[in-house]
């Protein structure tokens, strides 16, 4: 579930896009090209010292239209202590299904802001872990862990913070196969090594595990002029990755086929920006990956959704290519078989081996596999010509399986 990609809740002066502002110093940022260490100094000075509230974002290109929230999940972050919220800038609310007792690792965690929406999803016997780079957000992080964990009745604390680089997991500590679910929103654009940033998140998922994200992408690769851009980088632009360069990245990784979930429109409305940034286009897009063991790497099958996740009773909208209805026979090809069979979603699913066509049970219907969408901008303009109502992920509830 994605509540707005790449966006949180809607933030007190914030428009959907960026503004043309003349404060911008968009003729003065061009750079050197930089290198990984500049980068990562570029961050922690932006979020760290110029960055003192949400309010303060120069830009929102990070920041696309939100959706209602569910009231679970509406009451849990009002629980979240104020300061907490208000050095969260701006970027993300992003929820997979099936979350109780699991062990989440959320890259990027600023504040953490969902590190303590989900401390209350998963329950006290699941565990969250925030990484972040920059000390300052992390201090906050841990300022409040006593009063939220007071808030939320739990005996002992059910998650941690750390600093460090999500391309370094290794160095904070986290062992191999450690997490069922890793999360990151809007942060990966940030990191110079998105690679590092996938091979890291893979190596610390339990077998079966998911990586469950959104971020920044770009119709095509970009420019040196953008990539050195300070404004660009500071603001998830220049860092954004080429979109087909996510599948082969997961594929070399050794993650399943990226699952598209939804994606959202980025408008750059500064003139001076606009011509730096040419033809290229931008969106957010948020996207489901997997650790599926070898073994579990069939052929297409059949599957019948048992209603069993709570707030999903009736359909589960896996991704922008999978509706599972309660009770409804759906053909999957091998990959969604593979990730249901092998992931926390394993019970929640009948599945049946064999062709996708077989003949479904006396008195089921049967849901054919479709073409799938993998570009999140043809995703986004068959969003624009269905409507809201259509896109994917908009509703959800909490808690379920791990």
């Amino acid at each position: 579930m994605t509540f707005g990609s790449c966006a949180a809740e809607p933030s007190p002066g914030l428009d959907f896009a960026i503004p043309s502002s003349a404060t911008l110093p968009v003729r003065a940022s061009p750079v050197a090209n930089p290198s990984r260490e500049q980068i990562h100094r570029e961050v922690q000075d932006y979020y760290g010292k110029e960055l003192q509230k949400s309010e303060d974002l120069k830009t929102n290109a990070c920041v696309t239209l939100a959706r209602p929230l569910p009231k679970a999940v509406r009451d849990a972050l009002e629980r979240v202590h104020e300061e907490v919220v208000a050095r969260y800038y701006g970027c993300g609310l992003v929820i997979p299904e099936c979350l109780a007792s699991c062990r989440i690792l959320d890259l990027g965690s600023g504040s953490g802001r969902d590190c303590y929406l989900l401390s209350q999803l998963v329950g006290e016997q699941g565990h969250i872990t925030g990484i972040d780079l920059t000390e300052g957000q992390v201090e906050v992080a841990k300022k409040h862990i006593a009063y939220h964990m007071d808030k939320f009745g739990y005996r002992k604390p059910n998650v941690e913070f750390l600093q460090g680089y999500m391309e370094k997991l290794g160095d904070a500590g986290l062992a191999d196969e450690s997490y069922d679910i890793v999360i990151s929103n809007c942060v990966i654009n940030l990191a110079p090594d998105k690679r590092a940033v996938l091979q890291e998140a893979y190596r610390v998922l339990k077998p079966g595990g998911e990586m469950y994200f959104s971020d920044v992408y770009a119709s095509q690769d970009l420019s040196k002029t953008v990539r050195k851009h300070r404004v660009l980088w500071g603001e998830c632009l220049a860092g954004a990755l080429y979109w087909r360069d996510l599948y082969s990245i997961a594929e070399e990784v050794g993650f399943s086929p990226p699952c598209l979930v939804t994606a959202n429109p980025i408008t750059i409305c500064n003139k001076e920006l606009e011509d730096i940034v040419g033809d290229c286009r931008f969106v957010s897009a948020t996207f489901r990956l997997f650790k599926v063991p070898g073994s579990s790497r069939a052929g297409p099958g059949q599957v019948i959704y048992n209603g069993g996740i709570m707030g999903h009773e009736q359909e589960l909208v896996f991704d922008a290519n999978f509706t599972f209805k309660e009770g409804e026979v759906v053909d999957v090809d091998a990959e969604m078989a593979a990730i249901l069979q092998s992931s926390r979603f394993a019970k929640e699913f009948l599945i049946r081996a064999g062709e996708a066509d077989a003949t479904a049970p006396q008195g089921c219907s049967c849901k054919k596999v479709k073409e799938k969408i993998c570009d999140p901008f043809q995703l986004l303009e068959h969003l624009e010509a269905s409507g809201p109502a259509c896109h994917p992920g908009s509703t959800c509830g909490t808690l379920g399986c791990c």
